[in-house]
């Protein structure tokens, strides 16, 4: 029982130390940053059947609109997670069948002609309007525990850090292991609803924000 409790209250410590040492993202762009123009839809969801278990089973997805108007053609590595505040990260993607996506694109045919997934879509943004992407970013439904979720979303700029963990060290020099944090997007938002429902939550926008993550 005491060894829990102290396991917990080190796993709290670490926490909040990640959070303290976190810096900021750069206000005004450093030389050689850049961050894409960003757009996007706020979460929906979709109940569908799958091939795996016969029962329906419900994923939340938004659609993220990105431009570059940079000046130059840019790699593009996207990365995106759903954290509920019951602690269960959820990376896009996983356990999502690609009927899920075949789907969302259908829905949406209308408005985004070209939408691709999040998964498929190619590693570099070419530069101007005309080469805007539409992405579809999926996530597999959530504890339904949760009250609040943070979508958070990486790889719309190349701004990065270094700092230290602040708990493990190098097992040669003895110095602190060092985490490197990219520009993040994060999405906040309250569940409203029975989520225990097939169509019962909804989710409530809070905030916006860029942070390093």
């Amino acid at each position: 029982m005491r060894g829990s409790i102290r396991i917990s209250l080190l796993a709290i410590a670490v926490t909040a130390c990640s959070c303290l040492a976190a810096p900021e993202p750069s206000i005004v762009p450093g030389p050689g940053m850049w961050m894409l123009n960003t757009a996007f839809s706020h979460p929906q969801q979709i109940v569908l059947k799958t091939s795996g278990t016969g029962r329906p089973i419900r994923f939340w997805y938004v659609i993220l609109t990105v431009t570059n108007k940079t000046g130059q053609d840019v790699d593009f590595y996207p990365k995106s997670d759903l954290m509920t505040d019951t602690f269960q990260i959820i990376p896009a993607g996983k356990t999502v069948p690609a009927v899920v996506f075949e789907q969302i694109k259908r829905r949406h045919q209308s408005r985004y002609k070209f939408l691709e997934s999040l998964e498929q879509t190619s590693n570099k943004i070419l530069q101007g309007e005309d080469n805007t992407k539409d992405i579809a970013i999926v996530w597999h439904d959530f504890d339904a525990n949760a009250s609040s979720i943070k979508m958070f979303i990486a790889g719309l700029s190349n701004e990065t850090v270094a700092i230290d963990h602040p708990v493990a060290k190098d097992k040669i020099t003895g110095e602190p292991v060092k985490v490197y944090l990219r520009r993040t997007l994060e999405l906040s938002y309250d569940l409203k609803g029975d989520p225990a429902l097939p169509s019962g939550a909804n989710l409530a926008y809070k905030d916006k924000r860029w942070i390093m993550r």
